[in-house]
């Protein structure tokens, strides 16, 4: 059985009634595949607003479409598109069964798009293909979106927040994170209360009840914590432990570079200082040993990080907030001034750092998240604009499920 190139075409669109092949134009020297689509005359259409049938047609409109290379042939779609005109709803527009309303690429480039991009840069796929990467954000910002609107977050209970950079030192984002799936399901602009009160919005538009959420994790930032109190009321502030710790490593710095101006032997110590025990490599575990025996002020603030680390590990809250405040009382009386000021952090931060005990929750989901969102913003080499950046953070680790054409 033999088929003409025109009928090989149409089954490989998947072409039917009253769509066929018209022309094929085939350019070796500019390496381009060109298809040429009409449809058979009289034919008539559905209105594609109220779905009415038979409609006539009241002119068309010359369009083109980027489709999948056919082998190293870049590969257009052509076609005088009709529009009908209806009774109720004017002149509109056909629906095309191989692209998307106001699409410039056919659904199967849509779909390779789509899947390659969330393993790969976008400006490299751009190259790849021979596109503006402007038209590759379009479709990944349409599909994106088109998931997200059909997500639901009724069942989330336990939520965390933490913010990241578009760029080194500016253009924040806030990502929130359902902790019990490890899944990002809201990123916005700033980190602010008003982050908190778009995530709200946004939570509530897929199903979700703000009285509902019953444990929020984040670091110790007022406006997070003001942003929080006020629109998710029912909900325990949990306040992560590796913001915790976070103070005390920086307390323990503080108290080095003070001592270093006196003692030498301190110079290029730091990360030692900052490594948990376990972490150490053979040199820097010696190292710090000859350090711990000098008796000096940095070695008592390694000491009370290293007890504060402990906290974290009892499993009764009475015991633990005994624990706390003997841990405390000894911090404020060190005299060492760094570390009282951090110990006074935590003070005001009681309540949300002994919930941990109850909750059990952190946000290193979030931080391992992270790191792979700063992977992405490496290979990238930047984002140009705050858009783009959360459009990746959505497609790479929002768990969306995509309804691609295949």
């Amino acid at each position: 059985m033999s088929i003409s190139q025109e009928g090989l075409f149409k089954i490989a669109l998947g072409l039917e009634k009253p769509w066929y092949i018209k022309a094929i134009d085939f350019n070796v020297e500019e390496k381009q595949l060109d298809l040429h689509i009409d449809f058979e005359t009289g034919s008539k259409f559905p209105c594609p607003l109220c779905g009415k049938s038979g409609c006539h047609i009241h002119d068309t409109i010359e369009r083109r479409w980027r489709h999948l290379n056919f082998f190293q042939f870049k590969t257009y779609l052509h076609c005088r598109v009709p529009r009908t005109e209806c009774e109720k709803c004017g002149v509109k527009q056909v629906k095309v069964p191989w692209a998307r309303k106001s699409s410039g690429f056919t659904l199967l480039m849509d779909s390779l798009i789509m899947l390659m991009a969330q393993h790969m840069p976008v400006k490299t796929l751009a190259d790849m293909i021979d596109e503006h990467d402007t038209r590759i954000w379009r479709v990944l910002d349409h599909y994106v979106q088109e998931a997200r609107s059909n997500e639901d977050f009724s069942e989330i209970r336990s939520v965390g927040v933490d913010e990241t950079s578009r760029a080194k030192g500016h253009n924040y984002v806030s990502v929130f994170v359902d902790l019990d799936n490890s899944k990002v399901i809201h990123v916005c602009e700033g980190r602010d209360s008003e982050a908190i009160t778009s995530f709200k919005n946004d939570y509530e538009a897929h199903k979700g009840s703000a009285e509902e959420v019953t444990n929020f994790c984040c670091d110790m930032s007022p406006a997070f914590i003001s942003g929080i109190e006020a629109n998710f009321q029912e909900a325990a502030i949990t306040f992560d432990r590796f913001h915790v710790m976070k103070l005390m490593n920086e307390a323990i710095d503080q108290v080095r570079r003070d001592e270093q101006a006196h003692n030498a032997c301190l110079k290029r110590t730091r990360y030692i200082w900052l490594k948990n025990p376990e972490n150490l490599t053979e040199k820097q575990e010696i190292e710090l040993g000859s350090l711990k025996d000098m008796r000096l002020k940095t070695s008592r603030a390694y000491a009370i990080k290293l007890s504060l680390r402990d906290f974290w590990n009892y499993r009764d809250p009475g015991l633990a907030q005994l624990y706390l405040k003997k841990w405390y009382f000894w911090a404020t009386h060190s005299r060492l001034p760094p570390v009282i000021d951090k110990a006074k952090t935590i003070k005001n931060h009681w309540n949300g750092i002994l919930n941990y005990i109850n909750t059990r929750i952190n946000n290193g989901v979030l931080e391992g998240l992270n790191s792979l969102i700063q992977a992405a913003k490496d290979s990238a080499r930047g984002f140009r604009s705050t858009k783009n950046f959360i459009i990746t953070i959505y497609m790479r680790l929002g768990k969306l499920h995509f309804n691609l054409p295949t």
